[in-house]
C-alpha cells in the first residue's frame, strides 16, 4: 500500500466560479517562501535537501501531479477554509452547497438532514464545542443550556471526546449561535475537519502534581495546534479575536522552524494551505489512568514521574484509529504503539514534529487510507520514528515502564485533594434532556459550578463545598441523576453515537437502540444465571467509523445495514485489546440467538476473576461459533431473579410485570423506586 499521494483518479469540477491550479505536493518549509495568489497561498519550490515525504519526494515541476481527492481540491482553493463557505451563508437556501459543506466542519459544523422525515429535506447543523480536558465553565455551560432550548432541540450530547454536540440548529441562526459561544469563551474551532481536534485529559479534577501536569499539557497541545489564520473569527464575529494569551512556552513551539518543521509566513505555519489529511486525536493521561482511551488516538501522552511525584517527561503513543469501511479488510481499527520517550520540554516540539510527519507523508488521495494509523502499519514503527525524529531534531529515549491500565470512570463523590468535593454523574449515552437538563442547570446556576464532560459521556460537577454535599445529592436524585450503585452496571460502561436520525452516515440505531439492547442484555444475565453486580462494556455504533469506539468494547455492535449489526468480541474492562469482528448481519431481533450462549458459557467455564472479552479471545471464535451454532437453551435453574432486591418469587414477577408496562427490568424499575424513596425521605428531614 502506498503511504503518500496514491492512485485515486483526479475529480472534474464544473463550477465557474471555482478554478482548480496543478498541486505539486507539499514542499519542504523552512525554505519555502509565500507568496500570495487570487484564491489564497501557494508554495514556493524549494531546497531538495531538505526531509520530504519519505515514501513519494517531493517531483519536478515536470512530472506528473499526484493525485488527490476531492476534499484535498477543496481545502486548497477555499482561501484558508473560507471561501465558497462565506459566500453560502449569506444565501436564502436552507442549506450550503457541498464544497461548503466540507469547509464548515473546520469551524465545528457538520449539516445533517432529518433521516426520520421520508418525503422532505429537513436541514440543520450539528456543532461541536471545543473543551480540552472537557474542562467547561459554568458560564459556558448554562449558554449552552439556553442555545440547546433557544436554536436546537432542547437537549444537549455529551461527546466520548468530552465536548458537546449541540443538534438541530438552522442555517439561518448559525451566526448567532456561533458568536454567543464565542463571546462566552467557548470554541468550535477545529472540532471537526481535518485537523487536530478536542484533546483528551482525565476529567478527573485532582489537585495532585501528575493529573494538573496532565491536564496542562493538554490544554498547551490544544493551543500549539490551534489554527492561526482567523478564519473562524472572520466567519462569526467579523474578525474579533475572544481568546486569552497563550503560554510562552506555546508560541516558542509553533514558531522554531529550526528543523524544517513551519510554513514560513504563511498564516498557518503548521497546517499550510492544505491543513493534514484527515482529522488527528491526541489524548493525556496519567499512568494507570485509561479514563481517555489512551490507545485509540493518533498521538497517546503519559506523564511519568520521578519517585516523589515530580513530572519528569513523557511516554509517546503513536498510531490508533478507530475508523474502518465494510468489506474493505484494507481498512481496519488499530492500537497505537510506543514510540519513545521525551523529557517534559520537549513535549511540544515532539509532538509538532509527529504531527508534521503525517502532514507530509499520509496519503491524501483516498479519505478512507489517510488517517496516521495506516502511514505507520505501511511504514512500520522504526522507520516512522526515524523521520519523526528528523522533524524533533533529536533521537526518541527508550520508553519508560508503565503500570497496568485501568478504566476509571470517577462516577459517584471524590475528594479533590484541595479540601473541595467533586460529583461525577452518570448520564445515559450523554443526551442531557427533559427533567435531568433542568435539574443540571438549577445546579450549576444555584452553585456556581464548573463541569467536565469525561470521555465516557459522563459529567462531572467541580470545586463543590462539602456544606452543598446534601443539598445536591437530593437535587439529583430528584431530577433522576442517581449514584453510581442504583444504576445498572450494564448502563455505568456503556456508550453509543447519536446515528439516526440525523447522522448522516449510521445504517441503522445506536443511541436510540442501546437501551433496548442493554435491556436485552441484562434479561439475558438473569436468565444464565449471572449477579447484578456483574457487568461488560458493551458500545453501539450506527456505521463503521467507529465513534463510540465499539472496537475496544467487550460487546461491540457495529451497525452494518437496517437493523442488523455485526458484532465484535474481545475487547477489555480496561480498554487495552483490541476487539474482532465474530458475526455479520446478525438482525437485531435475532441478538439473544448469539449473546445467550456467549454469556452462558462465559457463566459456567470462565476462570477464576476472567472478564466475558478475555473469556471469548482464550476459547477462540471457532469454538464460539460451535457453541452458538449448537446452542438449544440454559439447562434450568431454580432461581432467576435477583436475590439482593427480591425476597421471593412472586414479588419479582409482580414487578416485573409492572416494569415492562414501562419498558424496563424489575430491577431498574426496583431501584428507581428505591431511590425516590431514599431521595423523598431525605428531603423531609433537610425541612
Amino acid at each position: 500500500m502506498a503511504t503518500s499521494y496514491g492512485a485515486a483518479n483526479t475529480a472534474v469540477y464544473k463550477d465557474p466560479m471555482i478554478q482548480f491550479h496543478s498541486f505539486n505536493g507539499l514542499k519542504p518549509c523552512h525554505v519555502a517562501p509565500v507568496h500570495r495568489g487570487i484564491n489564497g497561498f501557494s508554495v514556493s519550490s524549494a531546497n531538495p535537501s531538505v526531509i520530504r515525504a519519505v515514501s513519494t519526494p517531493v517531483k519536478p515541476e515536470t512530472a506528473v501531479e499526484p493525485k488527490r481527492s476531492k476534499v484535498e481540491i477543496i481545502k486548497e482553493q477555499s482561501n484558508y477554509i473560507r471561501y465558497p463557505l462565506n459566500e453560502e451563508l449569506l444565501t436564502e437556501t436552507p442549506n450550503i452547497n457541498e464544497f461548503a459543506t466540507q469547509l464548515i466542519k473546520f469551524h465545528g459544523s457538520y449539516q445533517q438532514t432529518n433521516r426520520d422525515e421520508r418525503r422532505t429535506k429537513s436541514y440543520s447543523f450539528m456543532l461541536r464545542t471545543k473543551n480540552p480536558c472537557g474542562k467547561v465553565s459554568s458560564r459556558l455551560y448554562l449558554v449552552m443550556d439556553d442555545l440547546a432550548d433557544e436554536f436546537g432541540i432542547g437537549t444537549l450530547r455529551l461527546t466520548t471526546r468530552q465536548t458537546f454536540q449541540l443538534h438541530g440548529v438552522l442555517k439561518k441562526d448559525l451566526r448567532t449561535v456561533m458568536s454567543t459561544i464565542i463571546r462566552n469563551m467557548g470554541s468550535t474551532l477545529g472540532a471537526c475537519g481535518d485537523l487536530n481536534r478536542n484533546v483528551l485529559a482525565p476529567a478527573g479534577p485532582f489537585a495532585s502534581k501528575d493529573y494538573l501536569f496532565a491536564q496542562e499539557t493538554a490544554e498547551n497541545i490544544a493551543a500549539l495546534l490551534t489554527p492561526q489564520s482567523g478564519f473562524y473569527y472572520d466567519m462569526w464575529v467579523d474578525g474579533e479575536r475572544v481568546m486569552s494569551a497563550e503560554p510562552p512556552e506555546v508560541v516558542r513551539a509553533r514558531n522554531d522552524n529550526s528543523h524544517g518543521t513551519n510554513f514560513p509566513d504563511s498564516p498557518e505555519p503548521i497546517y499550510g494551505a492544505q491543513f493534514l489529511p484527515r482529522k488527528f486525536k491526541i489524548a493525556v493521561t496519567v499512568p494507570g489512568d485509561n479514563s481517555v482511551d489512551i490507545l485509540t488516538n493518533d498521538i497517546g501522552v503519559v506523564v511519568v514521574s520521578d519517585d516523589d511525584g515530580e513530572p519528569q517527561g513523557f511516554n509517546i503513543y503513536v498510531g490508533g484509529g478507530m475508523g474502518r469501511t465494510h468489506r474493505l479488510e484494507t481498512t481496519f481499527p488499530r492500537l497505537a504503539e510506543p514510540l519513545g520517550y521525551v523529557p517534559k520540554d520537549d513535549i511540544l516540539y515532539a509532538i509538532k514534529a509527529i504531527v508534521v510527519t503525517q502532514r507530509e507523508n499520509g496519503r491524501r488521495d483516498d479519505r478512507k487510507y489517510s488517517r496516521m494509523k495506516y502511514l505507520i502499519s505501511s511504514w512500520g514503527i522504526e522507520k516512522f520514528r526515524s523521520v519523526v525524529e528528523q522533524y524533533y531534531g533529536k533521537k526518541f529515549e527508550p520508553f519508560r515502564e508503565l503500570p497496568e491500565w485501568e478504566f476509571k470512570s470517577y462516577l459517584g463523590w471524590h475528594e479533590q485533594g484541595n479540601g473541595y468535593l467533586f460529583c461525577g454523574l452518570h448520564v445515559d449515552n450523554g443526551r442531557v434532556k427533559g427533567d435531568m437538563k433542568k435539574t443540571l442547570r438549577d445546579i450549576i446556576e444555584k452553585y456556581n459550578l464548573n463541569v467536565r464532560i469525561t470521555p465516557n459521556q459522563n459529567l462531572i460537577l467541580c470545586d463543590i463545598r462539602r456544606a452543598w454535599k446534601h443539598p445536591i445529592t437530593t437535587a439529583l436524585a430528584q431530577g433522576g441523576l442517581l449514584p453510581p450503585q442504583y444504576v445498572d452496571p450494564l448502563n455505568l460502561t456503556a456508550m453509543a453515537c447519536p446515528a439516526l436520525p440525523l447522522c448522516p452516515l449510521a445504517t441503522t440505531e445506536a443511541e436510540r437502540g442501546i437501551p433496548d439492547i442493554l435491556k436485552r442484555v441484562r434479561a439475558l444475565f438473569d436468565k444464565v444465571g449471572l449477579k447484578h453486580s456483574e457487568s461488560i462494556v458493551i458500545r453501539v455504533t450506527g456505521c463503521p467509523n467507529g465513534c463510540a469506539r465499539p472496537y475496544m468494547a467487550e460487546l461491540g455492535f457495529v451497525g452494518d445495514g437496517p437493523n442488523s449489526y455485526q458484532i465484535w468480541l474481545g475487547g477489555t474492562p480496561n480498554q487495552s485489546s483490541l476487539a474482532r469482528c465474530f458475526m455479520n448481519k446478525v438482525k437485531v431481533q435475532d441478538l439473544e440467538k448469539v449473546l445467550e450462549p456467549l454469556l452462558y458459557y462465559w457463566q459456567q467455564k470462565r476462570q477464576a476473576k476472567e472478564s466475558f472479552g478475555d473469556f471469548t479471545t482464550r476459547m477462540g471464535f471457532e469454538k464460539l461459533q460451535e457453541l452458538v451454532d449448537k446452542w438449544e437453551g440454559p439447562v434450568e435453574t431454580s432461581s432467576r431473579f435477583n436475590l439482593e432486591l427480591f425476597a421471593d418469587r412472586e414479588t419479582y414477577e409482580a414487578m416485573d410485570e409492572l416494569a415492562k408496562l414501562e419498558n424496563k427490568t424489575a430491577h431498574q424499575l426496583a431501584m428507581e423506586l428505591v431511590c425516590n424513596y431514599v431521595a423523598a425521605q431525605q428531603n423531609g428531614k433537610s425541612e
